[in-house]
């Protein structure tokens, strides 16, 4: 069939200076990329889609279609600030009211859509391709064209992607570290950054540049880092873009590798060696003497590496992704957990499960999933009360507090309080009084952390900045950024 055009009105562009045709694009292989920018299976996508640009730069042309799950995903702005996050640098065309999607009969996150030089629809995958037989395809129907004589190779005109001045650049979770201070992931500046007890920068580990690498504090590197956590010897990192868990030697700085290979992994079962086996965009941490607790974002599960051991083992999550509590390993079903919190007792392990825009908690001796907060993979909102009818939106970030449960509610640029003794949900912000020059609303918060004496640090993401919240004071201040 002859492709649905692209170009239409009222349909925001990214990544270019005006809308693209198929006209404009005629004499390429052109990939239409389905995604959303919460679905982490699309961001899976992303590096092979890079891999066939890097292949085939004048003869293939990626575009992506944004289509929208979550009320947040239409504003374009946080479509903007999703594109630099991830680092995209192809054309993208935002459908907020999902135009594309039904005329190109799409009906998963992600999918890819091909099209001929002559702008017919030749092919379409659903879900994540192997990298190395995309790359293998596109180049048999690009060899294809050439013999037809279709192909009319020519670059795109892109725009330069914007630099992030500032210490910190799309920060993740922010923990505190044993002894004085606070660690942060970096991850847009793909490090690891240390801070005292004002906000003022101490120390960096991570070269800056993505990779991966092990070695000392200047030369190592990590790949959007989203998630740590720390005891009196170690920082663990959860190296979200490299699917690892690293450890970072807090005497000497140096940074080795405990579990993951660089590539992304399957379902977790175990118990395994960990250092030989891959994950799936871990999220985040939590630790309990020697076992680290990780959110394995991209398989749908919580698993456990065993310090002591060497072994990494599914925690939770049978791998389907759905909000379905029970049993923990085989019954209970996540969605993309993404936020991690221990109780003061360490017996229980709370999580939010991101895609369900759900709070969570794994009963650690019981071995028992239950839902607080949360109905299913379509049902979000902003709503407070008790916990059956609470909603939340795509909630990030998990701190345990005196009292309950903090959450950093991205989706809703809110954070919320979770009573856990009157099953009550309620907004701590919106609420608070900016106490700086210039004021923002909140960019996706994805990480919180109780600071004591009633304050909460905020990674107010998309910001660039972590905030100091305040709540019995009604007011926050930027603390570092």
């Amino acid at each position: 069939m002859r492709a649905p055009e692209i170009a239409r009105p009222a349909m925001t562009w990214f990544n270019v200076d005006a809308p693209l045709s198929l006209t404009d694009l005629r004499g390429r292989i052109i990939i239409l990329d389905f995604w959303t920018f919460c679905c982490i299976n699309c961001m899976h996508v992303l590096p092979s889609l890079a891999r066939v640009e890097e292949r085939f730069p004048d003869d293939v042309a990626v575009i992506g279609v944004h289509s929208p799950k979550f009320f947040a995903e239409r504003d374009p702005d946080n479509v903007a600030a999703a594109i630099a996050r991830y680092g995209i640098r192809h054309p993208v065309v935002h459908d907020p009211n999902m135009t594309l999607w039904r005329e190109y009969a799409v009906r998963a996150w992600p999918t890819l859509v091909f099209l001929d030089p002559e702008g017919y629809v030749i092919g379409q995958f659903s879900g994540e391709p192997d990298a190395d037989r995309l790359v293998a395809a596109v180049g048999d129907l690009v060899e294809q064209a050439r013999g037809r004589g279709v192909l009319e190779p020519g670059p795109l005109l892109l725009q330069e992607a914007p630099r992030l001045e500032g210490t910190l650049a799309f920060p993740g979770k922010i923990k505190p570290l044993p002894g004085g201070g606070w660690i942060i992931a970096d991850s847009g500046h793909d490090r690891i950054v240390v801070a005292d007890a004002a906000g003022r920068f101490q120390v960096a580990y991570g070269s800056g540049e993505a990779g991966f690498a092990d070695g000392d504090a200047d030369t190592a590197r990590f790949r959007a880092p989203q998630g740590l956590v720390a005891d009196a010897t170690t920082i663990y990192v959860a190296d979200t873009g490299n699917h690892a868990v690293r450890a970072i030697d807090r005497a000497s700085g140096r940074v080795s590798t405990l579990a993951g290979t660089g590539r992304r992994g399957t379902v977790l079962g175990g118990p395994v060696p960990a250092a030989a086996t891959a994950l799936a965009s871990p999220w985040d941490l939590e630790i309990a003497g020697t076992r680290l607790h990780v959110a394995n974002a991209g398989s749908h599960q919580l698993g456990v590496i065993d310090l002591s051991a060497g072994t990494l083992a599914r925690l939770a999550g049978n791998g389907a992704e759905a909000l379905v509590d029970g049993e923990a390993q085989e019954g209970a079903a996540l969605a993309q957990p993404s936020g991690l919190a221990l109780d003061p007792d360490r017996k229980r392990l709370y999580f939010a499960d991101s895609e369900t825009s759900a709070v969570r908690v794994l009963d650690l001796e019981a071995g028992q999933v239950t839902t607080l907060v949360g109905a299913g993979l379509f049902d979000f909102g902003h709503k407070n009360g008790p916990f059956a009818n609470a909603r939340l939106q795509h909630a990030l970030g998990l701190a345990w507090t005196e009292r309950g449960l903090v959450v950093a509610d991205s989706y809703n640029r809110a954070v919320r309080l979770l009573e856990l003794d009157s099953d009550q949900a309620s907004d701590i912000e919106p609420g608070l009084t900016c106490q700086d020059p210039v004021c923002l609303p909140l960019g996706e918060p994805a990480g919180i952390a109780d600071a004591g004496n009633g304050l909460l640090l905020l990674a107010d993401t998309n910001n660039h900045r972590i905030l100091e919240l305040n709540p019995a004071g009604a007011s926050y201040r930027t603390w570092m950024r």
